[in-house]
């Protein structure tokens, strides 16, 4: 049985549970307005009046404008990747790490309009930059793709091997499939509703699509051991 709180620790308690919905309500503002009309067109009052703050409240918990933006973009791309080292652990089996890896990756589609509003908040990035995408580039995707790159490297590892190249085109690859169900979600549910609506529908993906990446890592290992027939003299061309 613990004590009670006494009046001190409760307002205290109350204020930091205050302080956290207060700046939730900002970004989450911050996410419909910045996704909707860009950086440049936002501006914080905006954002303020639609969470129901006043500016200092911005600049208390972000800084600026800019602090704000940038606390939403990577508030809005942490939702689901974990450590790459978790799926490049190398106890893993190849199907149980594509599969940790796109049941990770796929985390992001059951946020529902939340994930609408980052995938647009992203978009808006990648097509208006305001350096925020190359950070997320080298900080976050590149270990990610160099994890998995790894992971394809240890897996052909035996002779004869992909080249380097080449194994990064597979890593592009398999997450492509993932990447697919993000950018093209409205045709998919367009042509057949249901696939992706659910939490269930979209763990069912990353059954599925760990399952399609091991073919891929099959056929790639597959290529590799082929040994082409040596032209015949009439095929060849002087």
């Amino acid at each position: 049985m613990t004590d009670a709180a006494t009046p001190l620790e409760a307002t205290v308690r109350q204020q930091r549970a205050d302080g956290v919905e207060a700046r939730s309500q900002l970004l989450m503002a911050a996410l419909r307005l910045f996704s909707a009309h860009g950086f440049a067109n936002t501006s914080v009052r905006d954002i303020a009046q639609a969470a129901g703050a006043n500016v200092a409240a911005i600049r208390y918990y972000f800084g600026d404008k800019a602090g704000l933006y940038r606390a939403t973009f990577f508030n809005a791309m942490d939702c689901g990747h974990d450590d790459p080292a978790a799926f490049n652990d190398p106890a893993l089996p190849l199907a149980e790490a594509l599969h940790g890896l796109f049941s990770s990756f796929l985390q992001p589609l059951k946020l529902g309009e939340v994930f609408e509003l980052q995938l647009r908040l992203q978009m808006r990035e990648m097509t208006d930059p305001t350096g925020l995408w190359d950070e997320e580039i080298n900080n976050r995707i590149r270990p990610h793709h160099e994890a998995l790159v790894a992971l394809l490297r240890r897996h052909l590892g035996s002779q004869p091997a992909p080249d380097e190249d080449d194994l990064h085109r597979l890593a592009f690859s398999i997450v492509g499939l993932a990447v697919h169900l993000f950018v093209a979600r409205d045709v998919m549910h367009a042509l057949r509703p249901g696939l992706g609506e659910t939490g269930e529908a979209i763990d069912i993906w990353a059954d599925r699509l760990a399952v399609f990446a091991l073919g891929m890592v099959t056929a790639e290992a597959a290529r590799c051991t082929v040994v082409l027939p040596a032209p015949s003299p009439a095929n060849l061309r002087f």
